[in-house]
């Protein structure tokens, strides 16, 4: 019953915000970027909110918890000085910059000003539709998982009713009832993570008793000792966790656009202090109390440890269930409520900024174009509209309950991040980038990304995947993850080199460039 009262006076607390922000989104501006006046706090948990959901705190921390040990919490480290700090100290002033210099509300908005091509914009926003999809879809799988547990109320249902509430209080307050939403949400999480750490460590009778735990515990190729270790038992592979969770959010147009609605220089500063100590307590603390994975779950039934039983799914452990079995057994009733509210905070933030993102992508950079008498209030109706669009097609992807959240997670990334950061990144420091070099970019992202999920997490070519196993290399290049940080670390190299080949020599490009760069030289 507790549970129930907690969730409930969250749920109604959100749309309440949402009808309090209602007045302030009649323009486009405001309903899209807060009217671009929004304080570093706001925008610090509204950029770590969004970053961080049940994606994280169920699918990945229960994952690489489960693999890497102890030392998948150098994925959270990762996540705040890579994911955070630097993209804020190397995007943040730039990007706000360069983006009301043009105008710009959107990512594909942003390709189009920036390298004066009308069709990139309409490429770059139709990716964004696609491929931000299965990243709802992997929120919404974590997101049920753990409600499904808790509350025991059937999947499905958990799916439909998240989307519905994330629906209501998006469609009626636009960016500024997400942003004071985060900022609520975000303190949640901090005070959840920091509780759910101690009470797990402690239900194993402290830290020392934890790391003797995991050490005893073997790993999936039989050792023991190696789970407690800093390092853990595959380093080459968890760097590539890293660079996609890290590194990945520089491309990802949710995250980014959360420097287009900052105050001021000012802002930023500050912002990325703040924006840095929250990754490292939550996606720092979520991936720490992962790594305590095997000493809660087992998938052997007679191991007569009487962890809990997980099952086994296409020859793996049911990873997105390891977390929801920790939490079960190792918080009281009333912190079990406190998390469920932090997982569900987390989880609708992020879901938020993905349904605006691609609501606003699609009615600014795809249909307004066509429809040139379009004012602001026919374009927030239609965003509204999208919205439902958005999350009804997520909500049919999210029921495949045997889709792994690391995996649907990893195919948005690596397509998303994959095509965007190099032209972008590269477009915000030179002025020496092509258009060519930009659609290169975009059919390379989207191109590996579509061809690896063919061939190695869809298996539609079974003797592929058994070839590649075969050669028993240390880099699993069956993986998603290393998938996605592969194209994301291949592009930026891509992009300048194609760009020395097929930059317009008619100046006309360049000339672009400096227009773009003029922003700069006012401030």
């Amino acid at each position: 019953m507790l549970l129930w009262i907690i969730l409930i006076v969250y749920l109604a607390i959100m749309v309440g915000i949402g009808i309090y922000c209602r007045k302030s989104t009649s323009t486009v501006n405001d309903f899209v970027l807060g009217g671009r006046n929004v304080g570093p706090w706001f925008t610090a948990f509204a950029y770590g909110t969004s970053y961080f959901s049940a994606v994280v705190f169920i699918g990945y921390a229960g994952q690489f918890g489960w693999l890497y040990g102890a030392s998948a919490t150098w994925i959270g480290i990762g996540n705040a000085v890579i994911g955070s700090l630097l993209a804020w100290m190397l995007l943040g002033k730039r990007t706000r910059i360069m983006t009301k210099h043009l105008s710009a509300s959107t990512m594909p908005e942003f390709f189009e000003k920036r390298y004066g091509s009308k069709s990139l914009k309409f490429v770059a926003a139709a990716i964004v539709f696609i491929f931000l999809i299965p990243y709802t879809a992997s929120v919404y799988n974590g997101l049920s998982r753990l409600f499904e547990s808790a509350f025991h109320i059937p999947y499905s249902a958990c799916i439909i009713i998240m989307a519905v509430f994330t629906a209501v209080y998006v469609i009626i307050g636009g960016y500024k009832a997400t942003a004071l939403n985060d900022f609520i949400q975000g303190i949640i999480m901090l005070i959840g993570i920091a509780a759910v750490v101690v009470c797990v460590v402690n239900n194993k009778g402290g830290l020392s008793e934890a790391f003797a735990g995991l050490a005893a515990v073997p790993d999936d190729s039989g050792k023991t000792e190696i789970l407690n270790t800093l390092f853990g038992p595959d380093p080459i592979n968890l760097i590539g966790v890293v660079i996609l969770t890290s590194l990945g959010t520089w491309g990802l147009p949710q995250m980014v656009q959360k420097f287009y609605a900052i105050k001021d220089d000012a802002a930023i500063t500050r912002g990325s202090i703040i924006s840095t100590i929250f990754a490292f307590v939550v996606a720092g603390g979520s991936y720490f109390i992962g790594g305590f994975g095997r000493i809660y779950a087992t998938t052997d039934a007679a191991d007569g440890t009487g962890r809990t039983l997980i099952n086994i799914i296409n020859g793996k452990p049911e990873y997105d269930a390891i977390v929801p079995a920790m939490m079960n057994e190792a918080l009281p009733e009333l912190l079990l409520g406190v998390v469920i509210v932090l997982v569900l905070s987390a989880s609708m933030s992020t879901l938020s900024s993905l349904v605006l993102t691609s609501s606003s992508t699609m009615t600014i950079d795809m249909i307004k174009p066509f429809k040139k008498d379009m004012d602001d209030k026919k374009q927030v109706f239609i965003m509204r509209i999208l919205i439902v669009v958005f999350l009804a097609l997520s909500v049919v992807l999210a029921m495949n309950k045997n889709a792994y959240i690391t995996t649907l997670m990893s195919i948005s990334w690596g397509a998303l991040a994959g095509s965007f950061l190099a032209p972008f990144l590269w477009g915000l420091f030179s002025k020496k980038i092509s258009k060519a070099s930009v659609a290169v970019c975009f059919i390379w992202g989207v191109g590996v990304t579509l061809v690896h999920t063919a061939c190695f997490s869809m298996g539609w070519f079974p003797e592929l995947v058994e070839a590649v196993k075969a050669l028993g290399w240390k880099l699993n290049i069956l993986s998603p993850l290393n998938c996605g940080a592969f194209t994301m670390l291949t592009s930026l190299i891509i992009c300048p080199l194609v760009s020395l080949f097929t930059m317009k020599k008619d100046g006309s490009e360049l000339k672009c460039a400096e227009s773009a760069f003029e922003g700069y030289n006012k401030q």
